[in-house]
């Protein structure tokens, strides 16, 4: 009898193989799938997440969207055990000598798309035969991808960029009024789970491209770099200038820039979850290229390079004996930034907020002098609240020029979600205050004169 659970996920991995993702639809035949994330532990998902009448209430709940749980190998079991439905984390064809891991943080290196050796591991026979044909089927499609659809005004696009580093697909949003004038660019970095059309559709930030005219880059990352999705902020080799999925981001940063000659002065990042991790950690290492960064529900740069780091700093440490606030306080950045943090965030602590705003007013703090000081510094704060919907407090910290160089957002009552997002995405808080509005506001104030994104 065929089991109807495999027969979904055979129909699930059919679609996304048709689609070119081979590597998704494998994780998704051998089990290694979204819901499984709270898994390992023992740990259920944040009260928060899901329950009603909260901004998750009445949606199908697919794990968390930063990395919560994770589940230990021992070397030696890693070592022996094959590629199977109970761990998510051997991809097919990879080796899988030294310590391994099976959690929301994923893998390291991407194998090669459209050749997947033992792809068939860990399925029942009565699949393996359909997989295989279903694979040559599209595998030459894979091979030849890597040829961007052409850009046109008004059109959200695929594409693809490739280093020494990696590969990540894309989505690009121009705004109708393109012309090809010199236009801003927003990167925006997606949760654990999202994909760039999901994130699109949560932040309103491609219409809200229409209305102020700038083009949206969302870098996508697969199933193949981090099981959930998930960027790899809490990794060494993701840490650095030039290397990981930082140099990844930059450079096809830059390649958009180019490509379609927009405005070099004025490029933004922006992320939640891992991704607004990663959104400081590019305004740490290229700070030559991002005007200003956004970081919604975020962590530090740095404060973790293991699992267990990573773990005590999204529940409000700073990791195990202070090993990763010792190395994230080594890091600054004079980068403008504007931070959101629900003070109900189950998942990623809210004390995080205050963390990532250190880092940006160290490298502000370092660089005053004292005739600065005695100028317009200062640090002003509002209170507020968005009609139906939460209250906030503002602390905004201005240079001597009175120019806004730190924003800081607490969003009271709210929980691990883009603030003032649409419900046709996830993770999304309708109730405000707008974060991707407010965000571009403060973008809006800076950019990169005179500096060089080469």
């Amino acid at each position: 009898m065929i089991d109807p659970t495999m027969t979904r996920r055979m129909e699930e991995a059919t679609r996304l193989t048709r689609a070119g993702k081979l590597h998704e639809a494998m994780a998704i035949l051998q089990g290694a799938t979204p819901e499984a994330t709270s898994e390992g532990m023992g740990e259920e998902a944040p009260d928060d997440l899901g329950r009603a009448g909260t901004p998750f209430a009445g949606r199908p709940f697919a794990g968390t969207t930063f990395e919560g749980t994770c589940r230990v190998i021992d070397e030696e079991e890693a070592a022996s055990r094959p590629a199977s439905a109970e761990s998510g984390s051997y991809r097919a064809g990879e080796p899988s000598a030294g310590p391994a891991r099976s959690s929301a943080f994923g893998h390291a290196r991407p194998a090669t798309l459209g050749h997947i050796p033992g792809g068939d591991i860990g399925l029942p026979s009565a699949w393996r035969d359909k997989w295989r044909q279903l694979r040559e089927s599209v595998v030459q499609p894979e091979q030849a991808r890597g040829t961007n659809e052409k850009a046109e005004p008004g059109a959200f696009t695929a594409g693809s960029y490739s280093n020494h580093d990696g590969t990540r697909d894309y989505k690009l949003y121009i705004p109708s009024g393109y012309h090809g004038q010199a236009l801003p660019l927003v990167v925006m970095l997606h949760g654990c789970t999202q994909n760039p059309d999901d994130f699109a559709a949560g932040t309103n930030m491609n219409r809200l491209a229409e209305e102020q005219l700038f083009c949206v880059l969302y870098p996508a990352q697969p199933m193949t770099a981090n099981s959930s999705k998930c960027w790899n902020w809490f990794k060494a080799e993701d840490q650095q200038r030039e290397g990981g999925e930082p140099a990844i981001l930059a450079g096809m940063t830059r390649q958009v820039i180019d490509t379609h000659d927009l405005d070099a002065s004025r490029v933004y990042v922006a992320g939640l979850s891992a991704g607004g991790a990663m959104a400081t950690t590019l305004a740490m290492t290229y700070p030559d290229l991002f005007a200003a960064v956004g970081v919604h529900s975020g962590l530090p740069h740095a404060v973790a390079q293991s699992l267990p780091d990573a773990l005590g700093a999204m529940r409000g440490g700073a990791g195990p004996l202070g090993g990763g606030a010792a190395r994230a306080l080594g890091w600054s950045s004079e980068v403008p930034a504007i931070i959101f943090h629900g003070d109900h965030d189950t998942t990623v602590h809210p004390s995080n907020a205050e963390r990532v705003a250190a880092q940006y007013a160290a490298a502000r703090r370092g660089g005053e002098t004292t005739s600065h000081r005695e100028g317009n510094a200062r640090v002003t704060v509002e209170q507020g609240r968005v009609a139906n919907g939460h209250a906030y407090t503002r602390t905004t910290h201005h240079d001597a020029k009175g120019e806004p160089r730190l924003e800081q957002w607490q969003v009271q009552g709210a929980g691990h979600a883009w603030s003032g997002g649409s419900a046709q995405g996830s993770y999304t808080d309708p109730r405000g205050p707008d974060a991707a509005k407010e965000m571009l506001r403060f973008f809006y104030r800076h950019r990169q004169d005179g500096l060089s994104v080469s």
